[in-house]
């Protein structure tokens, strides 16, 4: 197709990893039809908001960042205006309602449609509402990035959509139901990503655990078994995985799959049986500790994340307290904790025994205060120690003036802790030069949220995206 030069596109993008990689395939669309990526509202031609529905705050801020375009539609009425997503397939045309000045509503599984929505809205003037869901994915729904990126890591969803139906969730009804895509497909991205410069991977899905049993395709361990066989690899990462599909499989494979990252995330939302049953997880604290214990046994370095909900209905202080035990038998590495919140269509919704706002607020402060300290004790843990760093760049330009000479890189340890290391010797001009290495850092200080460290020996020749393991 021939490229048409000058148009622009800014998307703002709401939520999840998902929605990130969603909106990549936006921008990978789009630019089949010559539009290219702004960082500016004021110049784009189309402005689009890929929203997120999972919780209420973040619906909120999508409706007021679109709201605050009305003024700007009213001063270049060419404007395309555009919602996307969880929120755009959950509301439909009562978005069009809501904001007069929005022309385009599409929903998640409409992205490959959305080069032609947005032809037929210049050619006809008219405002459109696409949310069908497909059964499957197609063959045109992931696009593969385009060269000329300069990445070390990137989001490859292997599957869309959930069948688990947990009572406050809406995924099943906005994402549609569990789909997975064909492992030759994933393979063909990834390598592709590879070829391109990055190094890691993280693929994604509502439910990895569950990857390619409707379909009959290879099981998620298998997939992970083809990815770890790419050359030029280096790290696999997953997001995210249901305790109840978590099976010895895929857990012996952190033991045998060395580009494998050990780390897991393992949403348990509750630490009472109680609050479980009525979430509909259908397993119960037991049975999570039990794979938590399996895990450990196998890989006693992996790190576990988890996510918690405080606050759903009928939650007792019995219940939380419970929660809170189960934080400190496991010890996570980091938590996720959120306030319950009513979502349209999920059955909680309907719930009664609401909890009180300002103690969900006091309940999520003492979680968070609890895991704090489990958080840092397990940075602490690594002081000492010598870390292989995935370098992903420089750190933020205010951090590098404020450093004096020399760099601040950013990279990530396999079990997904932040590390920044400086480099004395190395200037702006240099800020790529160790992206996509692989250097051993040794970590000298632990901070709440990340670590600090040093190169234990620098390359003794810098390659510009060489991969390089320091020795």
């Amino acid at each position: 197709m021939k490229k048409i030069s000058n148009r622009k596109i800014f998307i703002q993008t709401m939520g999840c990893q998902m929605n990130v990689y969603d909106s990549e395939q936006i921008f990978r669309q789009m630019s089949l039809s010559g539009y290219e990526p702004t960082d500016s509202i004021d110049e784009a031609d189309i402005i689009i908001c890929n929203t997120c529905s999972i919780r209420e705050k973040a619906e909120q801020k999508a409706f007021s960042f679109l709201g605050r375009l009305a003024a700007l539609k009213a001063v270049n009425p060419g404007l395309i205006i555009a919602m996307g997503g969880c929120v755009a397939q959950q509301e439909g045309y009562g978005v069009l309602r809501r904001l007069p000045h929005v022309d385009l509503v599409f929903g998640t599984h409409a992205i490959s449609r959305l080069p032609d929505l947005v032809s037929s809205i210049k050619r006809r003037r008219c405002r459109l509402v696409d949310v069908e869901q497909a059964e499957s994915i197609g063959p045109d729904d992931f696009l593969a990035k385009p060269g000329g990126n300069s990445e070390v890591t990137a989001f490859v969803t292997i599957m869309r959509g959930c069948d688990n139906y947990c009572s406050y969730c809406v995924v099943p009804y906005v994402r549609g139901r569990e789909s997975s895509r064909h492992p030759d497909e994933v393979i063909q991205e990834i390598e592709k990503l590879v070829s391109q410069g990055v190094r890691e991977v993280t693929l994604l899905g509502q439910n990895v655990n569950s990857y390619g049993k409707k379909e009959g395709l290879s099981s998620f361990s298998e997939l992970l078994e083809k990815i770890n066989k790419i050359n030029g690899l280096e790290r696999i990462r997953f997001t995210t995985s249901h305790p109840k599909d978590l099976s010895d499989e895929l857990m012996k494979a952190f033991t045998r799959l060395e580009k494998l990252c050990n780390h897991i995330h393992l949403p348990v939302q509750s630490g009472s049986d109680r609050v479980l049953k009525r979430m509909n997880r259908r397993y119960t604290r037991e049975a999570y500790l039990k794979k938590i214990e399996a895990l450990r046994t196998l890989r006693p370095d992996v790190a576990i994340t988890s996510d918690i909900i405080v606050g759903f209905p009928g939650e007792s202080d019995e219940d939380f307290q419970q929660t809170l035990s189960l934080v400190h038998e496991v010890g996570f590495d980091g938590l996720f904790a959120f306030m319950y919140s009513d979502r349209p269509n999920a059955p909680a919704a309907r719930y009664r025994e609401k909890v009180a706002e300002q103690e969900k607020k006091r309940r999520l402060q003492q979680l968070l205060s609890v895991q704090s300290q489990y958080t840092l004790d397990s940075n602490r843990a690594l002081e000492g120690s010598v870390k292989p760093i995935l370098v992903e760049g420089t750190g933020k330009d205010k951090e590098n003036r404020q450093s004096g000479r020399g760099l601040i890189w950013k990279g990530r340890t396999t079990c997904n802790k932040i590390v920044h290391f400086k480099t004395p010797d190395m200037q702006k001009d240099d800020n790529q030069i160790l992206t996509g290495r692989v250097m051993d850092i040794m970590i000298n200080r632990a901070l709440p949220h990340c670590l600090w460290g040093e190169p234990v020996h620098m390359p003794s020749k810098v390659v510009k995206g060489a991969v390089c393991h320091a020795s």
